[in-house]
């Protein structure tokens, strides 16, 4: 990892894939997208394997398994129910 690259929350992460942060607390531990601990044991994302995500480049996106799923709004109401 770049000493500079930027981490992102569940919550901002949650924000570019428009899905619940709880959801991506899950693919984490799925291993679907990779984490850091923080000391305090929060959760945190390397920004350059979001965007790759992001863009569907999986093979830039180090550490993550498979894609993160994008889920309609519907499927993420429907499991947070």
């Amino acid at each position: 990892m770049e000493a500079r690259e930027r981490l992102l929350t569940p919550g901002e992460v949650a924000s570019l894939f428009r899905v619940d942060p709880k959801t991506v607390t899950r693919w984490a531990a799925a291993g679907r997208i990779s984490s850091i601990r923080t000391p305090g044991g929060h959760r945190r994302f390397r920004e350059s394997e979001v965007r790759a995500l992001l863009r569907g480049d999986t093979a830039a996106a180090a550490g993550a398994a498979a894609p993160a799923p994008r889920q309609s709004v519907e499927d993420e109401r429907a499991h947070n129910s």
